[in-house]
């Protein structure tokens, strides 16, 4: 199935683009949405560090596939640990069918530091309530089933609301005009005077919340993708190095194959893939003690929450200067050939970016640093 949606990737990449419908398609026909629900409720039993590790082969073969699920996994995460509660269990039914959840949080207009304001109202509308506002960085949505939507009440007390991805006034946009992860459906979602039931109204779940895990696994799974796309670039390297005839005249070797100077480019990048895998797998592990204690207690332990959310951080700050410099060194290996547009050896290092430019990197050692000195704890907020 992976290779079956790299293939598709690359014919849409050679044919000048196109959403991944049927990558989507096969996803939900494989259920890897449910990978993390136990057997008994339909899924795999993965841990998170099989998560991950699927996470990454998906990412090799096209990056945009499974950032248009981080929120899905989120969503399945949390109903996981408020399994007992019976509105949880059906929508784990759902997951079970390969039902897809997206979200819709972030706007557009300027916040206070520290604030979960909304611009996007919740109105009363007789027994139910009306949506209305505008949303951007949609991630998923313009592939989901149903949306979690965050806006704020007449009180301004924050609230969230599970709604069909396809209800009358939900309007996806699909302007996304970021440099990379361009197929991820993450621009603008309107929301003109949607209509939500009061039973469709959700607990908000506030990062601030000590009963809520901390966002350490929407950082991960970012992570992830990027050592997916490192391996990515590994394969790209090797080859171009075996499909290359040409070489310079003051080369060391005859074949571009023999050449120790490229075979020693290839080497940094294989190194350097495996750095990053091997530190997302590690971070993942302690996401695995997090979750496991959440899932048998009720109740989550800030301890193991905080050591998650550290090596999730400390994943992003090891890892985006390698990366970065390996899709731009892969460029080493095949000259100026491979700088062609019909190559498309340019996407690995734009999605790269865009990936490593969601909560930005000096934010996250700063932080570090701080509680390596100070022993401050890590911040209780979505970012880490």
């Amino acid at each position: 199935m992976i290779a079956e949606i790299a293939e598709d990737a690359k014919r849409r990449r050679q044919s000048g683009g196109g959403r991944p419908e049927h990558a989507l398609k096969l996803i939900r026909s494989h259920k890897l949405g449910a990978v993390r629900l136990p057997a008994e409720l339909g899924g795999a039993g993965y841990s998170k560090r099989d998560l991950y590790s699927l996470i990454i082969r998906l990412a090799e073969a096209d990056p945009d596939v499974p950032h248009i699920l981080r929120i899905h996994w989120g969503f399945t995460e949390d109903r996981l640990r408020l399994r007992g509660q019976e509105s949880d269990r059906q929508w784990l039914t759902s997951i079970a069918d390969g039902v897809v959840f997206g979200g819709v949080s972030s706007e557009l207009t300027t916040k206070t530091v520290g604030t979960y304001n909304y611009d996007t109202t919740l109105t009363v509308d007789g027994d139910g309530f009306r949506l209305n506002g505008k949303k951007f960085y949609s991630t998923g949505s313009l592939y989901s089933d149903y949306l979690r939507v965050t806006a704020s009440d007449d009180a301004g007390t924050q609230r969230a609301a599970l709604i069909p991805a396809d209800r009358e006034g939900v309007i996806h946009a699909d302007d996304w005009d970021g440099i990379g992860q361009a197929q991820t459906g993450s621009g603008t979602t309107i929301l003109d005077n949607v209509y939500v039931a009061s039973d469709e109204l959700i607990n908000f779940d506030s990062p601030e919340d000590p009963k809520r895990p901390r966002g350490s696994q929407p950082q991960l799974i970012l992570h992830a993708i990027a050592a997916g796309i490192l391996r990515a670039v590994v394969a790209d390297a090797a080859e171009l190095l075996r499909t290359r005839n040409r070489t310079y005249v003051y080369a060391a070797a005859p074949k571009p194959t023999e050449d120790p100077q490229l075979l020693e480019v290839v080497g940094r990048l294989s190194s350097a893939a495996f750095v990053a895998e091997a530190t997302v797998l590690a971070a993942a592990d302690a996401q695995d003690d997090a979750a496991a204690y959440a899932i048998a207690n009720g109740a989550v332990c800030d301890r193991r929450e905080q050591r998650a959310s550290l090596l999730a951080a400390k994943t992003k700050v090891g890892i985006e200067d390698l990366a970065l410099k390996a899709a731009g060194d892969l460029f080493a290996v095949g000259g100026a050939s491979a700088t062609r547009s019909s190559a498309h050896l340019d996407r690995h290092w734009r999605n790269l970016r865009t990936l490593f430019s969601h909560n930005p990197t000096p934010y996250k050692a700063r932080v570090i640093g701080d509680h390596e000195v100070n022993n401050t704890p890590i911040p209780k907020a979505g970012f880490f």
